[in-house]
């Protein structure tokens, strides 16, 4: 027979600083108080967003933003962890999977976060993974975060003993980048604190991925993005 605890409350978001994250940010802020942060510094290139996020935890006055060093670059091979591959520059989207991928980067995220979650005794895990405009990466699919919250029961002590679920909320996961600009110009997110830009810079590129989509939301939002210039 399984001994219940008392259920955990609270949520954990995977910051990372750019513009889906920060909406993540604003949603947790209203629906499961209180919010701890966590940034993952796995490697990436592109570690200009953890100013970012820095900047939108001290906006929201998280209850506790938490940096994390995990130097995985050099094992995970991807063209967001090594300087020496070029950021693809692709006109239009393919079906194949972008050399950006990085090899089961949401599942070292995530698994993070669940320890963290269950430490805290935080019942939620916020991730802005979006599978409509987006790279193509295998683990942003429904399919793989139903498979995820399966694995929390079953492998945390929460879950076993406790019988609590950690849910794992993608609430941007069937939005596309337009959508995602008006949800947060209602929620009021910062955009101009926000990095999206892959290649590492001191200003966006403008052209990988990451750019282009942020580029093309605020479009088709019929919005200015303030870390564009004019």
């Amino acid at each position: 027979m399984t001994r219940r605890t008392e259920r955990p409350s609270g949520s954990v978001v995977l910051l990372s600083g750019g513009m889906d994250s920060a909406t993540c940010l604003a949603l947790a802020t209203r629906h499961h108080p209180p919010v701890h942060a966590l940034t993952v510094l796995y490697g990436q290139r592109h570690a200009r967003e953890v100013r970012s996020a820095r900047a939108l935890a001290r906006r929201y006055r998280v209850a506790r933003h938490t940096v994390v060093r995990l130097p995985l670059g050099p094992l995970l091979a991807s063209a967001l962890t090594d300087p020496a591959r070029p950021i693809p520059n692709r006109a239009r989207p393919t079906r194949r999977i972008p050399s950006t991928y990085v090899p089961a980067r949401n599942t070292i995220l995530l698994s993070v976060a669940l320890g963290y979650a269950e430490s805290h005794r935080l019942g939620t895990i916020y991730l802005g993974a979006n599978a409509i405009d987006y790279s193509g990466y295998p683990d942003c699919r429904p399919e793989y975060f139903r498979a995820f919250e399966r694995l929390a029961r079953l492998a945390t002590k929460a879950g076993v003993e406790g019988g609590a679920r950690i849910r794992v909320e993608t609430p941007l996961l069937r939005r596309s980048k337009a959508d995602i600009v008006r949800l947060g110009e209602r929620l009021g997110v910062p955009w101009a604190l926000t990095w999206s830009c892959y290649a590492g810079g001191r200003t966006p590129c403008g052209t990988c991925d990451a750019c282009r989509l942020r580029r093309k939301g605020f479009a088709e939002a019929g919005r200015l993005d303030p870390t564009v210039s004019p």
